[in-house]
């Protein structure tokens, strides 16, 4: 391993840690405004969602109708209130059930 590997990691390792530590410096004890709080709270849901959209359409390779089957499947049993697990389960048995015919 040669020192552009060490000043990578270290490098790396900053990026990380400056973005985490910034907030928590200057934040800390003040109170957010709910606008504000809202917002950040519902980041997660946002990222997952576009890291989840392009490889529902791509899961199948041909076939845009697979992902858009299992996606459907998903809402649907999720709606209904099922548990996580069941509509991980019931999208499984479906797609399943439509790759077996298709």
């Amino acid at each position: 391993m040669g020192s552009w590997y060490w000043w990578m990691l270290i490098g790396m390792a900053l990026v990380t840690y400056i973005p985490r530590t910034i907030p928590l410096t200057f934040l800390e004890g003040k109170e957010l405004p709910p606008i504000i709080s809202g917002v950040l709270q519902n980041i997660p849901y946002a990222i997952l969602g576009a890291m989840i959209f392009p490889a529902i359409l791509l899961i199948k390779e041909g076939d845009i109708l697979f992902g858009l089957v299992g996606t459907v499947t998903a809402f649907v049993i999720a709606f209904a209130g099922a548990n996580v697990i069941i509509v991980v389960i019931g999208a499984i048995a479906i797609l399943s059930i439509y790759s077996f015919f298709f």
